[in-house]
């Protein structure tokens, strides 16, 4: 926009442009948080901590790495399809601006399978020993990970989201190490 003043042409600032610009792209970013990430983060969550009992109690009972593998594996499939039809199933996205039901629950699904076979994969190795401590670390590397995602994305405070992550994963993990021993002396 401009105006002319004695003669001469004077541009003036027109914020409403920026301020539009500014509102569009906070816009977009809300909308791929909400869209994107949060199932993502849901599917995370859920697939790194559901899986830890039963993967961890099945490896301490048995003490085969394989046999703690396919329940790991039954278990991060199983999680991951029934988030998945959870979070495609529980709004259409209209009345909440979630987006695409289906494109959501893939993410959530698929987010949720992965969380749960990272600290499964450690099972392949043959030495039960080896199989454990590699899963403690991509343990306490997912829910860091985690906890990173919150904090970046959901602007959830640093400390406040790593205590909620790291306990409520320790408490569950506690609950797997302590069946696994039950079952490993029956």
């Amino acid at each position: 926009m401009s105006a002319e003043i004695s003669g001469i042409n004077v541009a003036l600032n027109d914020n409403t442009n920026l301020e539009g610009a500014a509102g569009e792209q906070a816009h977009v970013h809300r909308q791929f948080v909400l869209q994107k990430v949060q199932p993502a983060l849901l599917g995370l969550m859920d697939g790194s901590v559901s899986t830890l009992a039963p993967l961890f109690a099945t490896a301490l009972a048995t003490r085969k790495p394989m046999t703690a593998f396919y329940v790991g594996l039954a278990a991060s499939v199983g999680a991951g399809i029934s988030m998945g039809l959870a979070e495609a199933l529980s709004d259409d996205g209209k009345v909440t601006g979630r987006g695409m039901p289906v494109g959501r629950g893939a993410i959530t699904g698929i987010a949720t399978a992965v969380g749960g076979m990272l600290h499964t994969f450690p099972f392949l190795l043959g030495s039960l020993s080896a199989a454990l401590k590699l899963a403690y670390v991509v343990v306490v590397v997912e829910l860091l990970s985690i906890a990173y995602i919150r904090f970046h994305f959901m602007k959830s405070p640093w400390v406040r989201t790593i205590v909620q992550v790291i306990v409520g994963g320790a408490i569950v993990f506690a609950i797997g190490i302590w069946l696994g021993q039950l079952g490993a002396a029956n």
